[in-house]
């Protein structure tokens, strides 16, 4: 039983990792593998709504996706966009990127191969890795513009969808994390973290929703 206290942290994590870009026109929607075929839809969408004329699928498969996506997030997701109308010639697969430094440097190679020009991605995530994702954008592909898009759906919204509220819980807290590390770590730029954000985050992982932080431990506020 999840209590009320943790949904109130969850809740101020999963409002602080979504961007709330207004949504424009880029060169290509990129969606980011994961096991949630919702980013397939929402990429599905916004192609039909004509926010980009070219859609880069990347991820190859995780411990958490590979039972439910055998063939590859990609592949799969691909497979998802043209059951709801995208035309194959307007997506490209990257299936070998295995964490999201890869899934933007391969797909940067697979735009340059099929001679795309980039000035800008729609980049269309799971709602509560918008932020992480941008922020290594930043970092890892400075010179193109970033739009981030997602599921819009609010926190138990989508932890009912997922069917497991505390996986769902567990990768906020883990996405958190990354943010305030990978800084430090020259993969991603530095934001600012509410102190209120930071405080929820402390109590999620003393509560044992830390099955996603990296080495398992509690990363604190780096000092940069």
């Amino acid at each position: 039983m999840i209590s009320t206290q943790t949904w109130e942290d969850a809740r101020l994590l999963w409002n602080y990792h979504r961007m709330h870009h207004d949504l424009r026109p880029c060169s290509v929607a990129v969606g980011l593998g994961s096991h949630d075929l919702g980013v397939a839809d929402v990429t599905a969408e916004l192609y039909h709504q004509g926010m980009a004329p070219v859609i880069v699928f990347t991820g190859a498969t995780s411990p958490t996706t590979r039972a439910r996506m055998p063939r590859g997030e990609a592949v799969q997701y691909r497979e998802r966009v043209l059951e709801l109308g995208v035309p194959d010639s307007a997506v490209i697969l990257e299936p070998r990127a295995t964490n999201t430094g890869e899934n933007i440097e391969f797909t940067k190679a697979v735009l340059a191969d099929a001679g795309v020009e980039v000035t800008s991605v729609l980049l269309v995530s799971k709602p509560y890795e918008e932020r992480r994702s941008y922020a290594m954008m930043r970092k890892l592909w400075a010179e193109v513009d970033v739009v981030c898009a997602s599921t819009p759906m609010e926190l138990k919204e989508y932890a009912d969808s997922i069917g497991d509220a505390r996986m769902v819980i567990d990768m906020i807290v883990g996405a958190l994390q990354r943010v305030l590390v990978f800084p430090g770590w020259d993969l991603a730029i530095e934001q600012a973290v509410p102190d209120t954000v930071v405080a929820a985050y402390e109590r999620l992982c003393t509560e044992g929703f830390t099955s996603r932080l990296l080495s398992g431990e509690v990363a604190s506020r780096p000092n940069v």
